[in-house]
């Protein structure tokens, strides 16, 4: 379950993408994920990442969080040809359906808690 730092849920659907294989694979050819959907990719140590949009046919809110699991950045990707970066050293990302980060009035700054496999 992801939630945020005040306990309200944003997704009760979490999968996580922890070897290199499901990161790069991440959403792509799938044909949708559900409202309560949440990716989850953790990393093994900070670094700067790169997303892509090539072959995810539907669009994503992303977030962007640092080792304290605060968001340090959002954005929204298109379907097919959305492509952005960290920004700055992460270690984790969370890909949700597009109209989550808004609905949930999820902003830069806020913590937010999730078990680890």
């Amino acid at each position: 379950m992801l939630l945020k730092s005040n306990g309200d849920v944003i997704s009760s659907d979490v999968e996580y993408a922890k070897s290199m294989f499901k990161q790069a694979k991440g959403l792509m050819f799938r044909r949708s994920v559900p409202d309560s959907y949440a990716m989850v990719f953790i990393f093994s140590s900070l670094k700067k990442i790169s997303l892509h949009m090539l072959f995810v046919p539907f669009p994503l809110d992303v977030l962007f969080l640092n080792e304290d699991k605060r968001i340090v950045k959002t954005t929204t990707l298109r379907p097919w040809i959305g492509i952005t970066d960290s920004g700055e050293k992460i270690r984790y990302v969370i890909e949700l359906p597009s109209g989550t980060i808004s609905s949930n009035e999820l902003k830069v700054g806020d913590d937010l808690m999730f078990d680890e496999p």
